[in-house]
């Protein structure tokens, strides 16, 4: 379709295409941030429950101590037997919250659709012609050399004071 069919000139038709390819990018940029964002949130809950699982494996550690050292000194059940019974109760929660942290860092993805877009946006885009700038008469002459330059644009000037 030319750009007599539906009146707009070169400039428009220009105009329009930058502002769709613009708009295109624009939209491409948004859903690789709302990727992101989902994919930063997944990590965010997976660290932190990590943190959480290395803060209770750190308070375990002299539980556990102080355990061991009782059930060695009084080999027997007493007050050692609590504090394992504590520890262990502390390092099975921490594996829990481990295991938590392991299932949301494996969910995390790249922006899949945004790359497809991108691949898709950019094959496209590979296999654009240039429009010829000039067009050939049936003599072979170019519109510019048929009808010499257009008119020159002076530039304008400041009145003297």
């Amino acid at each position: 379709m030319s750009s007599a069919d539906d009146g707009r000139s070169l400039g428009q038709l220009v105009a329009a295409a930058t502002t769709e390819l613009s708009e295109l990018v624009h939209d491409e940029i948004a859903l690789a941030k709302a990727e992101i964002r989902q994919d930063v949130k997944r990590g965010i809950v997976g660290g932190g429950a990590a943190t959480v699982a290395g803060v209770l494996v750190l308070f375990s550690l002299p539980v556990l101590s102080f355990a061991a050292a009782y059930g060695i000194h009084n080999l027997g059940l007493g007050l050692a037997w609590s504090f394992l019974i504590v520890g262990g109760a502390y390092i099975f929660l921490a594996l829990i919250l481990l295991l938590l942290a392991m299932r949301k860092f494996k969910r995390i993805k790249p922006p899949e659709k945004s790359i497809a877009s991108a691949k898709e946006t950019a094959t496209v885009l590979s296999r654009a012609k240039p429009h010829p700038r000039t067009h050939r008469s049936a003599a072979g002459q170019t519109a510019l050399e048929q009808n010499g330059p257009g008119p020159q644009k002076q530039p304008e000037r400041t009145p003297a004071v």
